[in-house]
């Protein structure tokens, strides 16, 4: 354990005072360790809550016995999940079942007109009609769900959680220690802030790092009426990625930017051989692996292969003439439509990776490969989505190259080049999870065109 920092002692001093505490804390800046020094600083007995249950175990080894260390999930399942077992371990069944059994036995009346080509209902009133038809449905859905032993619905982790916050649940501690708080889902959020009255509250995350918006998470920390703190000396990398990282922080409009360690030496520039390869989406990771086995390579893919063989089973339907419910493809009939997507329709960029990789391969080819993965002990790289990788570092780590830059606008600069859109926040953010990986050596890779970007070029020396 390292000297603490002045942040960290300016955090030790706030919790003895009793403050409720905000802390930002970057990458690599030791946040659980920091939490780790309030609760040795008190004999009081705390309760430390964390999303993800090895982060919840690996807390539990450095925190002092007066702190239970659990995920929300464990504690909602302690109080009412118990009683739902049986229907938890209950087997899959398509949605269509589902439906049938709560009554849904026709199409919705809902036209073509209610639901346009783009993500979100925009028209005035298609809510609120979407609403008033699916409404009743979700009533019958959850009040099935109550049935601790029999029921149509299939009974998910979250249904209990949701149900253990209903009952306005009292945390009994003299301190509440939320981690990861810029992923925090409405319901656990509920549940925290409502223990103001009688426990100190602290909670700690990055808002740098809030990339699950599309689940439904939320960053609850700029909100937050508490006092604000900072963790912004990162002990897992030296100057150059920190400088790196900034970048993108300042792109993300975050509230920090962050310091390196001078003693740890860090590089930059191309990898012939990295530990780790980060990439945007399950189809980018599925090409890196295509490449990195054909070179020879062992290759490890975190969660292991099986999105990957979901993908080429889904292709395989495409190619075979039919239809696929997987999410990413569920929109195409036939594999000639994805094709053209992929090829003409700029949102479809993305996907011109993996149309190429099945056209050049074959579907049985990729499902070869995920036989071929091994576990990243005996792999030579190990491949992972950004998202995936939240939470891991890397000695040496290359980005992947299905990051794409911005858009071209209509406009022209000073030198008649069009001149992109603005980098978005969640494209920012996405970046400085993945850049703040490494700890040795960095190749920005799929990310080398922010140098080329309008007041993103580095910075001296950087």
């Amino acid at each position: 354990m390292h000297t603490p920092t002045d942040e960290q002692v300016h955090a030790v001093d706030a919790f003895r005072a009793g403050h409720h505490l905000v802390l930002q804390a970057g990458a690599g800046t030791g946040k659980t360790n920091t939490l780790g020094l309030l609760a040795a600083d008190t004999r009081r007995r705390g309760r430390y809550l964390a999303f993800n249950k090895a982060i919840a175990q690996d807390a539990a080894t450095r925190f002092p016995r007066t702190v239970a260390c659990k995920t929300a999930h464990a504690t909602a399942y302690a109080a009412i999940g118990h009683r739902y077992t049986s229907r938890l371990n209950s087997p899959r069944q398509p949605a269509w079942k589902t439906g049938q059994a709560l009554g849904i036995t026709r199409p919705l009346r809902i036209g073509d007109h209610h639901v346009p080509h783009l993500r979100g209902l925009t028209a005035s009133g298609e809510h609120a009609h979407l609403a008033e038809q699916v409404l009743p449905f979700a009533r019958k859905a959850w009040a099935d769900l109550h049935h601790p032993d029999h029921g149509k619905v299939r009974f998910e982790h979250d249904h209990y959680l949701k149900m253990w916050a209903l009952t306005e649940p009292r945390l009994e501690a003299d301190f509440l220690l939320l981690d990861g708080a810029q992923d925090t889902n409405p319901v656990l959020e509920a549940v925290f802030t409502a223990q103001r009255p009688h426990t100190q509250l602290v909670m700690v995350g990055d808002s740098a790092q809030a990339i699950y918006g599309w689940r439904g998470a939320r960053d609850v920390m700029t909100g937050f009426d508490a006092t604000a703190l900072t963790l912004t000396r990162s002990f897992r990398f030296g100057p150059l990625i920190a400088e790196e990282a900034n970048r993108w922080l300042t792109l993300a409009d975050a509230p920090i930017r962050l310091t390196g360690t001078n003693t740890i030496t860090t590089g930059g520039g191309g990898l012939e051989q990295p530990d780790a390869v980060l990439c945007r989406t399950n189809i980018g990771a599925m090409a890196e692996v295509m490449r990195l086995l054909a070179a020879g390579h062992r290759v490890a893919l975190t969660r292991g292969g099986q999105q990957l063989a979901a993908l080429a089973l889904a292709a395989r339907d495409l190619k075979d003439g039919r239809r696929t419910n997987h999410p990413e493809l569920v929109l195409f009939p036939s594999w000639g439509e994805l094709q053209d997507y992929a090829a003409y329709d700029p949102a479809g960029r993305d996907l011109q990776p993996f149309v190429d990789l099945i056209d050049t391969h074959g579907p049985d080819a990729i499902l070869t490969a995920v036989d071929q993965l091994t576990d990243e002990t005996h792999a030579d790289v190990t491949v992972s989505t950004a998202h995936t990788a939240k939470g891991r570092e890397w000695p040496t780590v290359q980005i992947g190259n299905d990051f794409p830059p911005p858009k071209d606008t209509d406009q022209l600069d000073d030198h008649g080049h069009p001149v992109p859109d603005p980098v978005s926040d969640t494209d920012a953010r996405l970046a400085y999870v993945a850049v703040t990986r490494a700890r040795h050596h960095l190749d920005l890779g799929g990310l080398t065109w922010i140098n080329n970007q309008p007041a993103t070029a580095p910075t001296p020396g950087g």
